[in-house]
């Protein structure tokens, strides 16, 4: 029979410290991409009215086409 002190390992102070600031600066992160996607989605622009714009288009002139006549005769 032996007789010994128990091999436990003993957990060091600042491990748990650094993991809970590491679970903290995550929620934190996580938060401000919630404000973040918020802040986008309120500040969107709201649909308007549909903008109508009229136009008058004027007629081309040609000047200076030479204009040919075409006879064609259609025999049935």
């Amino acid at each position: 029979m032996s007789v010994g002190i128990p091999n436990r390992r003993r957990r060091r102070r600042g491990a748990g410290v650094v993991g809970w600031l590491v679970r903290l600066a995550a929620v934190a992160v996580v938060f401000a991409l919630g404000v973040a996607v918020g802040q986008a989605l309120e500040d969107r622009p709201e649909a308007g009215q549909p903008v109508t714009t009229f136009r008058t288009i004027q007629p081309w002139t040609q000047t200076g086409r030479v204009t040919e006549t075409r006879t064609v005769t259609v025999t049935p």
